[in-house]
């Protein structure tokens, strides 16, 4: 989406989704910050963070949506799916169950978001060696299966956290300087509407490394 004003070249809305205590919030924060805190709240609905970039000659804005990964608030965001160019899943190295549920997430977004939407799979905290139970090739398998790239991550070391982020911008900047139009929802890139971060705080979440 070529954007309409000068300080930027495109406008990429991304969102960012995975269980529960993954480190979505965590991920989101070192990137747009370069900072890491142990004590991040679940995040309840949504909640943003904006970026600018220069990727290969070219002013990216991102516009970053972080979804609640509990069940019960997985219908606040099914609507933030159809706005988003591209999409982080996210699981925990350290939790085989966040693994397996990739496949649940993946099917959402078939259902949800726009045909031709940019994915990347991201596993999460890699520096906690000592307690990995997904082993690196398991998520290039699944990264493979479903023809997209994938990273292990450390929000709390910074192993790879710009390189994801960079990696599926420059793809979806490719798209749509290929097909200007080619945004989610056409060229208007979707249908979600900057507002208010939608964080509120709940007790008892987890922390994210």
């Amino acid at each position: 989406m070529a954007a309409r004003n000068a300080s930027y070249d495109f406008l990429i809305k991304l969102l960012l989704i995975g269980d529960s205590g993954v480190g979505k919030s965590c991920l989101l924060l070192r990137f747009s910050d370069d900072s890491f805190t142990t004590s991040f709240i679940t995040t309840i609905g949504i909640d943003f963070k904006i970026k600018t970039i220069e990727l290969e000659g070219k002013r990216i804005k991102l516009q970053i949506w972080d979804t609640a990964g509990q069940e019960r608030f997985r219908t606040i965001t099914t609507a933030y799916y159809r706005g988003a160019m591209g999409i982080l899943l996210v699981y925990d190295v350290t939790d085989e169950q966040s693994f397996q549920n990739i496949r649940n997430w993946i099917r959402n977004i078939e259902q949800h978001a726009a045909d031709n939407v940019d994915k990347i799979l991201v596993g999460n905290k890699c520096d906690m060696e000592s307690e990995k139970v997904v082993e690196t090739t398991r998520g290039q398998a699944l990264a493979e299966e479903y023809s997209i790239k994938f990273f292990e991550t450390s929000a709390k070391n910074n192993i790879n956290v710009v390189e994801s982020f960079e990696a599926i911008a420059k793809d979806i900047k490719k798209r749509l300087m290929d097909n200007p139009a080619a945004g989610a929802g056409g060229a208007t890139g979707g249908g979600v509407q900057l507002g208010g971060g939608g964080k509120q705080p709940s007790g008892g979440g987890k922390c994210c490394k």
